[in-house]
């Protein structure tokens, strides 16, 4: 379909055979809205034109796909189509909002607010561009611009403890990652770098590994070193080697460092998670120990 103004791109013409790739796989990096429609489709007529000026308009924000469903059944059934015009609107893979009929134009652009990223969102979405080009820095700046705009934020809190944790910011990390919504679904991932920086920071106030390593040499009952020896086991992820550190102390301890070494045990169950085989081998072990 012709374009003659704003992006290039903004409008494109789909089928059955590159719906996925056209629409599915680039919505994993802008929305994309779907117009089913058909020529005879008096409807259709009425809202396509207000669709693909919002489209040009939008400047590459987000892309407008039209659909013919007489030429493409099989798109049109996967997704339920019963009666045109319908309108989907796709981000990541998948609908995320969606209308039935000629609605007025403030409808559609509701419609529009409701999928296309905010300024927040943006920031965050290149945050993460950045992080995962190693840019770490820069992932920095990007995440804490999504903050000043939603302090609440979860992509942004999430992706700038771990931005923190990968520059040894233990503490800073923490705090944003601790900020994390725990409604949000990135809120599990969070809770298992809340674990990696916490394990980070207690093997760092102990002295690292080698320090430990030293101690325990000299002194086998010394239970400080045990414990930051385990810490820093599992700061560096070898967890089969922390938990055995960790199932030590209790086994040695009936006092403060056996409640300290059960609450890092946990942490790492929780970190691991329950299917994990070493939280099958070794919460049966601590459990013994315990009761």
């Amino acid at each position: 379909m012709p374009n003659t103004n704003g992006h290039p791109n903004a409008i494109i013409e789909v089928a059955d055979a590159d719906f996925n790739q056209k629409v599915i796989e680039q919505s994993r990096t802008v929305p994309v809205v779907v117009d089913f429609w058909a020529p005879w489709c008096g409807p259709c007529r009425m809202i396509g034109p207000v669709l693909e000026r919002l489209a040009r308009d939008a400047n590459g924000a987000w892309i407008l796909a039209k659909l013919n469903v007489d030429h493409n059944p099989q798109t049109s059934m996967r997704y339920g189509v019963q009666g045109i015009p319908a309108v989907k609107g796709f981000r990541d893979g998948r609908v995320a909002v969606e209308f039935v009929g000629a609605v007025p134009e403030p409808q559609i652009r509701r419609f529009l607010e409701q999928l296309v990223p905010n300024a927040a969102e943006q920031a965050a979405q290149r945050g993460r561009q950045a992080e995962e080009a190693d840019q770490l820095m820069q992932a920095e700046t990007f995440y804490r611009q999504a903050l000043r705009d939603d302090a609440t934020q979860a992509t942004a809190l999430l992706g700038l403890g771990r931005v923190l944790f990968q520059l040894d910011r233990y503490e800073e990390a923490l705090s944003s990652l601790q900020q994390v919504p725990f409604a949000s679904p990135q809120r599990a991932e969070a809770e298992g770098w809340i674990a990696k920086a916490r394990f980070r920071q207690q093997a760092a106030l102990s002295g690292g590994e080698m320090e430990a390593r030293h101690r325990l040499a000299a002194n086998p009952d010394d239970l400080d070193a045990r414990l930051a020896l385990a810490s820093a086991m599992a700061a560096k992820g070898s967890y089969r080697e922390a938990l055995e550190g960790y199932l030590e102390v209790v086994r040695r301890d009936r006092g403060a460092h056996r409640n300290l070494a059960r609450q890092a045990m946990l942490n790492l169950f929780a970190l691991l998670g329950d299917d994990h085989e070493l939280t099958g081998e070794y919460r049966p072990q601590l459990a013994m120990l315990l009761f």
